[in-house]
């Protein structure tokens, strides 16, 4: 798919970004990739990285929609991946979260309009199901936009998707570093928000992964919710320390104990395939779709009524020994 195609990432810089672009590098050819973020010092050192000729940097901002126009110009597939992710930040700072991750959103579905993209993803997250924190909330208001981004763009316009996953181990912000940094300080007791406290779990490469996999599989207006581990925050600490022993600092402003990535109240939208779910746009879009079929050949079936697909009831956990493996 993506051979001969260009491709934009806006916050290209990131975690995912890194790993998206080596990727496409190593095993696709694409005609050109376009690094779309607003910190020119992040891309000077990717650039140091990837010194590719296919390879374009463009410094500019979500929130600024005549930049993202001129950025998608000529561009075939657009990720995005630009959002202010801190829970505690966006509690202190909602509306900076809600100019980025909403309206930043917003400009992303218009400009790709607007330049005729094909096909566009957006990275969620699985705070973004029944949300109790504003970035939460922020994150489910720009997944409705670019479900509804299918209807406004027609029959002829860009198809929109959203990936909705968990926790990625090692990535910037996570646990997993802030755990290593307290360590090489001389920490003896991890700090833990709450003993009993369990996330989803997946690798910066099944992530990567698993976006690249839609891309081929979306029609528009999906949801795409992977199946992966979740892990209890005690085995990580286990897994690091070789003992459970913590210090409870209590839950921060607007975590939860545990996350849901497809919640109960949507399971009559939901569909399972052999290694993901899929959430059915609640609206009626360009087209009838059946997504029981996706593009890939793949086939769904609906779930139970009531199913919900929860971290701390989900029935793959990470083993202490696994969770060592993958650090």
């Amino acid at each position: 798919m993506f051979n001969n195609r260009s491709v934009l990432v806006t916050g290209g810089t990131g975690s995912f970004g890194h790993a998206f672009v080596k990727r496409l590098l190593a095993n696709y050819k694409p005609s050109k990739i376009v690094v779309f973020s607003r910190d020119e010092l992040k891309q000077f050192e990717m650039e140091q990285t990837f010194n590719d000729p296919r390879m374009r940097y463009f410094i500019g901002d979500v929130r600024d929609l005549e930049r993202l126009r001129t950025a998608m110009r000529d561009i075939d597939y657009v990720v995005h991946a630009a959002a202010l992710k801190q829970v505690p930040a966006a509690e202190y700072n909602p509306m900076e979260c809600i100019k980025t991750n909403i309206l930043g959103g917003q400009n992303v579905v218009d400009a790709a309009i607007s330049n005729g993209v094909k096909r566009v993803i957006a990275l969620s997250t699985d705070k973004a199901a029944n949300p109790i924190n504003l970035y939460g909330a922020t994150k489910l208001a720009s997944d409705k936009l670019f479900v509804a981004g299918n209807h406004i763009a027609g029959g002829k316009g860009p198809r929109f998707s959203v990936v909705r996953y968990g926790n990625v181990a090692g990535s910037r912000g996570s646990v997993v570093p802030f755990f290593q940094q307290k360590l090489a300080q001389g920490c003896q007791v991890l700090p833990v928000t709450h003993p009993d406290m369990t996330r989803f779990w997946i690798t910066l490469e099944q992530g990567v992964d698993f976006v690249i996999k839609n891309f081929d599989r979306m029609h528009g207006g999906e949801i795409f919710v992977p199946k992966i581990p979740s892990m209890r925050v005690l085995d990580l600490v286990d897994a690091m320390t070789g003992s459970r022993a913590h210090e409870c600092v209590g839950i921060r402003p607007g975590e939860k104990l545990h996350e849901i990535m497809v919640p109960g109240e949507v399971s009559h939208q939901a569909l399972e395939f052999h290694d993901h779910y899929v959430i059915q746009p609640t609206i009626a879009l360009f087209e009838k779709v059946d997504y029981r079929l996706n593009r890939l050949g793949e086939v769904g079936t609906p779930v139970a009524d009531g199913f919900e697909y929860h971290s701390g009831t989900n029935p793959d956990f990470l083993s202490v020994d696994q969770l060592k493996a993958l650090l």
